[in-house]
């Protein structure tokens, strides 16, 4: 870690200087001008994780505070999803979820300059999406998401000091430095449609960032950058297309990354704050040349706290903790290492088989005192969107099944079960898919049981997450349906009767 530190007050050490000779030596614009961006993405939690270890907002905070101590032009970036997942949005508190209250109220004390929309964003009700773009201190722009209405689309908007703002398809940042050498940035946004609601309008990506960059060329900005959320393909393609875009900071991938494509660089952090970009622009504004250096710096434990965005985190942290402690005494609790990763993604977990999911599957079937045949969640249930890897605390699980739940043990005929199994591999790419226990499919598609290919006519045990009995992603899986012979729910004694209790006694018994 010292090593990092070293590279960062060498970066603050060569700006003081240079600040310092323009006062001294300067005495009028010499048309050279830098400025530093700080990027994140993809943050979900704002508490440190790992135990402490990596993360935390407030430790973000007062590295940004440090650069802007010695360069004035530092500004702050969020390039999408951080509203939702988290466990502590699905929180309810003061008769409400939270729904990214806590993320918005830590990103105001920090100062952000511009955010985009991530595919996350819309996770949550059209109304708490709103409430949470007025609450915002910040801007946000995007060139291809419009809220759906029904006379047509139109662009997001929030409220601010008695007026209403709509988000722009592009953003400008004006900056002056101590000689006077002045710098227009132009930003243009897009997130990629992976997430559809009602409420949302998607416009084709590719159009919309070409519309934005053509706009921000008949603006005549010096500098045209990206703040966008979709995948990296996309980004390339974008920087090949549009070949005047100097810099895109982006989302969505989760794992950092620096590429550099024609005279493009695409930059991504990694999730949940684990690291953050600090971007280092120098442009001589006589030869129209950007010079960008940038440094991905870890966030960890032998980072200080700033104390005032330190004090928000705790507030929502004790309000968290008083809520898990009802199901777990110790969500900080180390309960198991995970080596390999655990594979959290949402595209992974609604389209294959993950050894998350056999993790969750397998701890269902043994939350019973009695064996069941087999174990069924949807892979919706899943909502934390990253790898698990390395120590997995109490907590971590929490994080992957925020809405919790019980384990129901159902007697289900074969015939019903097959085409419950049918379903949810047709709607692969949704919620509906399952992850399973004891249950794979055969070789010309059918499905086998512990190795036999399950009978119409005889009735299986298997453990079923209560939201699938619910029929919201399998219609006709409810217990009206008489291929559901009988649905035993557990008590509140039993570790069923919390499917993350059930698993975190699971991991705990496989550490012993």
């Amino acid at each position: 870690m010292k090593k990092y530190f070293a590279i960062l007050c060498t970066l603050l050490l060569i700006v003081s200087c240079k600040t310092t000779d323009r006062v001294k030596k300067v005495k009028k614009d010499d048309g050279i001008i830098t400025f530093k961006f700080v990027q994140l993405n993809d943050v979900y939690e704002i508490a440190p994780m790992g135990d402490g270890k990596y993360g935390g907002m407030a430790r973000v905070a007062h590295v940004v505070d440090s650069i802007k101590k010695v360069e004035p032009n530092t500004y702050l970036f969020m390039a999408g999803d951080f509203l939702n997942p988290s466990l502590l949005g699905t929180i309810k508190y003061n008769g409400e979820r939270i729904y990214g209250k806590q993320m918005i109220e830590v990103m105001n004390a920090m100062d952000f300059e511009l955010v985009t929309f991530g595919n996350h964003e819309f996770d949550i009700s059209e109304e708490a999406l709103q409430q949470r773009l007025n609450e915002s201190n910040f801007y946000w722009t995007s060139a291809n998401v419009f809220q759906q209405l029904e006379d047509g689309p139109r662009s997001f908007h929030f409220e601010r000091g008695g007026d209403t703002i709509y988000i722009p398809e592009t953003y400008t940042i004006n900056m002056m430095d101590a000689d006077s050498t002045k710098v227009e940035v132009g930003f243009f946004s897009v997130t990629l449609p992976s997430n559809p609601r009602d409420y949302v309008y998607y416009s084709d990506v590719m159009l919309e960032a070409g519309s934005a960059y053509s706009a921000l060329q008949s603006q005549q900005v010096d500098i045209i950058m990206g703040l966008t959320h979709v995948e990296i393909s996309e980004d390339i393609e974008i920087a090949k297309k549009f070949a005047d875009i100097s810099f895109i900071m982006g989302g969505h991938e989760h794992n950092n990354m620096l590429k550099e494509v024609g005279n493009t660089k695409i930059a991504k952090a990694d999730a949940n704050a684990k690291t953050i970009y600090i971007h280092t622009f120098t442009f001589n504004k006589n030869d129209n040349y950007l010079k960008i250096d940038s440094k991905l710096f870890p966030i960890d434990d032998k980072i200080a706290e700033k104390p005032s965005v330190k004090a928000i985190v705790d507030k929502w942290n004790t309000i968290l903790t008083t809520e898990i402690k009802q199901v777990v005494e110790s969500p900080n609790e180390v309960i198991y290492y995970a080596k390999p990763p655990l594979d959290g993604t949402d595209s992974a977990n609604r389209g294959i088989q993950t050894n998350l999911g056999d993790i969750i599957t397998q701890a269902m079937a043994l939350s019973f005192k009695e064996s069941v045949d087999a174990a069924l969640v949807n892979g919706g249930s899943i909502r934390i969107d990253d790898m698990l890897e390395g120590d997995i605390t109490s907590l971590d699980i929490f994080r992957v099944l925020p809405f919790g739940g019980s384990v129901l043990k159902v007697d289900i005929k074969g015939s019903l079960l097959k085409e419950v199994l049918d379903y949810g591999k047709e709607y692969a790419g949704t919620g509906a898919y399952l992850q399973r226990y004891n249950i794979r499919e055969g070789s010309r598609g059918a499905w086998l049981l512990e190795g036999n290919y399950i009978d119409d006519e005889t009735v299986y045990k298997v453990a079923f997450s209560d939201f699938l009995l619910k029929g919201y992603d399998i219609p006709f899986l409810t217990p009206e349906n008489e291929g559901v012979l009988k649905v035993y729910e557990p008590t509140k004694e039993e570790n069923a009767h919390d499917i993350r209790k059930a698993i975190i006694v699971y991991l705990k018994s496989l550490k012993k």
